[in-house]
């Protein structure tokens, strides 16, 4: 907005009095009248009392911000004060000038300045018109990028990119950059905006950040967090059957133990039986797995498992479950014993026969046992 002006018809009043009325007077009061134009009022075609500079312009994160207010055709000021949105700031040290500091974005706003013209007294404080002031960012918030990617096999290369694009009017700044893994800083400022890792290794997981920053400047912007997760093949599981692969009987409960020794968790273990799959089962922390299975058939059963994580998978060795040996379990209600006893080796084929033969007998008689109860 701009000051109140002097009008004509206070000027009359002002200055009538100085002649008498008459051709004299109307020429020597149109003369004032100039004079005080030319001197001291914005008469039509002149600017206002009072307009308002925000420097450098444009102004860019980290810029000095400074205000200048500056009277109508540079005539002295007095009791100037700066707004911003309205909201008074803290007084200037010098006459018209204000030193706002580091600029960021919030100190985008509307500014102003007010005063009082010196040797024109009658005027009172005057203000200036509204003056946009728009902080501009000299680069984005960079992004950091993982190639080939993220998540990767131990072993492999993995470069670290920290992406982001001067203003047009910053092309000739230059950016510096630094790198991050979780509270440790990697690399210190520096001109690359790129982290080489030649062979990554397990330790080297975690969550990444980089920064960047202006040359000399005092704004720095950060990356959200990378999470890299590096990880260690799969070794060949082992896969042991419990009871052991001989000796059971058919309808008896056997255990698949899949173990991986080696291997970046979670660890995805899947279990076949002649080839083809069983089930699966996903072990969070990479541990050993167990996969129950029912002994279906007399016939030998090839069983074998599988470890899977994110960068490789490998295969057991397979184990035959043979029933050619087979110690079936006692049929009067026992528990079968879960123990290596259940094995036959070393008995003769004579007491082998005459155990199978007191089974059979047992099997048959056992009808009988119920009724008598």
């Amino acid at each position: 907005m701009t000051g109140r002006g002097v009008t004509p018809a206070e000027d009359a009043v002002d200055v009538g009095h100085l002649g008498k009325p008459g051709s004299k007077g109307r020429i020597l009061l149109f003369t004032l009248i100039l004079s005080l134009c030319s001197l001291t009022v914005p008469c039509v075609g002149q600017s206002a009392w009072l307009y308002l500079r925000a420097w450098p312009d444009p102004v860019f994160e980290g810029d000095a911000l400074t205000l200048q207010c500056h009277g109508s055709t540079n005539k002295a000021l007095s009791q100037v004060k700066f707004y911003k949105d309205g909201r008074l700031l803290q007084n200037p040290k010098t006459r018209w000038s204000l030193s706002v500091g580091t600029a960021t974005l919030e100190s985008s706003g509307q500014y102003s300045c007010t005063g009082k013209v010196a040797y024109v007294p009658y005027l009172g404080r005057q203000t200036s018109d509204l003056v946009k002031v728009q902080v501009q960012e000299p680069f984005p918030p960079p992004v950091l990028n993982a190639v080939p990617s993220p998540e990767l096999r131990e072993g492999s290369p993995l470069i670290l990119r920290c992406q982001t694009k001067l203003h047009p009017q910053k092309s000739a700044s230059r950016l510096l950059f630094s790198f991050h893994r979780d509270a440790s800083t990697l690399q210190d400022w520096g001109p690359h905006p790129e982290l080489y890792l030649p062979g990554a290794q397990e330790r080297d997981s975690g969550l990444y950040w980089c920064r960047a920053t202006l040359e000399g400047g005092v704004a720095q912007k950060q990356s959200p967090q990378l999470e890299v997760r590096v990880q260690v093949p799969v070794s060949q599981p082992l896969l042991t059957l419990r009871p052991g692969p001989t000796g059971l009987a058919v309808g008896a409960m056997v255990e698949l133990l899949c173990e991986a020794q080696k291997g970046s968790p979670p660890i995805s273990y899947l279990f076949y039986l002649d080839g083809k799959i069983l089930g699966n089962i996903s072990s969070p922390y990479g541990r050993a797995t167990c996969f129950p299975v029912t002994v279906t058939s007399e016939r030998d059963a090839r069983y074998s498992c599988r470890a899977e994580n994110y960068v490789s998978g490998e295969t057991s060795e397979p184990k035959i479950l043979s029933l050619d040996a087979l110690m079936v379990t006692p049929t009067w209600g026992l528990s079968a014993p879960n123990s290596p006893h259940w094995l036959v080796a070393g008995l003769s084929a004579s007491l082998l026969g005459v155990l199978v033969i007191a089974t059979a007998l047992l099997a048959c008689f056992r009808p009988w046992r119920k009724a008598g109860q």
